[in-house]
């Protein structure tokens, strides 16, 4: 049985995800306009090398968060039924709306 604790948990866990996903895109614009820099002043290719390196793995942490987003929406969402289901009362079922629709929302703007 869906317990407010457990909804509020999963919303928590959105939240967190969503805030890591959009910290790691801005962290790849940030390393990317490092990389473009670097190469313009010919840089010592070592150096290059390395913050390539940084660039890549940044780069690589997007899917993943990405995969994780999407099966939290997915236990937020079956949590949120459950609860809506054993007509339980509370600010995190509203919580938990609004985090959908944000999450769905940055989903939609990814696409397109």
């Amino acid at each position: 049985m869906a317990t407010l604790r457990n909804l509020k948990i999963k919303t928590a866990t959105c939240k967190r995800i969503l805030k890591e996903l959009r910290s790691y895109e801005k962290e790849v614009d940030r390393e990317a306009a490092k990389t473009t820099d670097m190469k313009e002043k010919g840089a010592d290719p070592y150096d290059l090398k390395q913050q390539e390196n940084v660039l890549a793995e940044s780069r690589m942490m997007i899917p993943d968060c990405h995969k994780r987003l999407e099966a939290s929406l997915a236990d937020l969402k079956g949590i949120l039924a459950e609860t809506k289901e054993s007509n339980q009362q509370g600010v995190e079922i509203e919580e938990a709306d609004t985090v959908i629709a944000e999450v769905e929302a940055f989903f939609q703007a990814a696409d397109a």
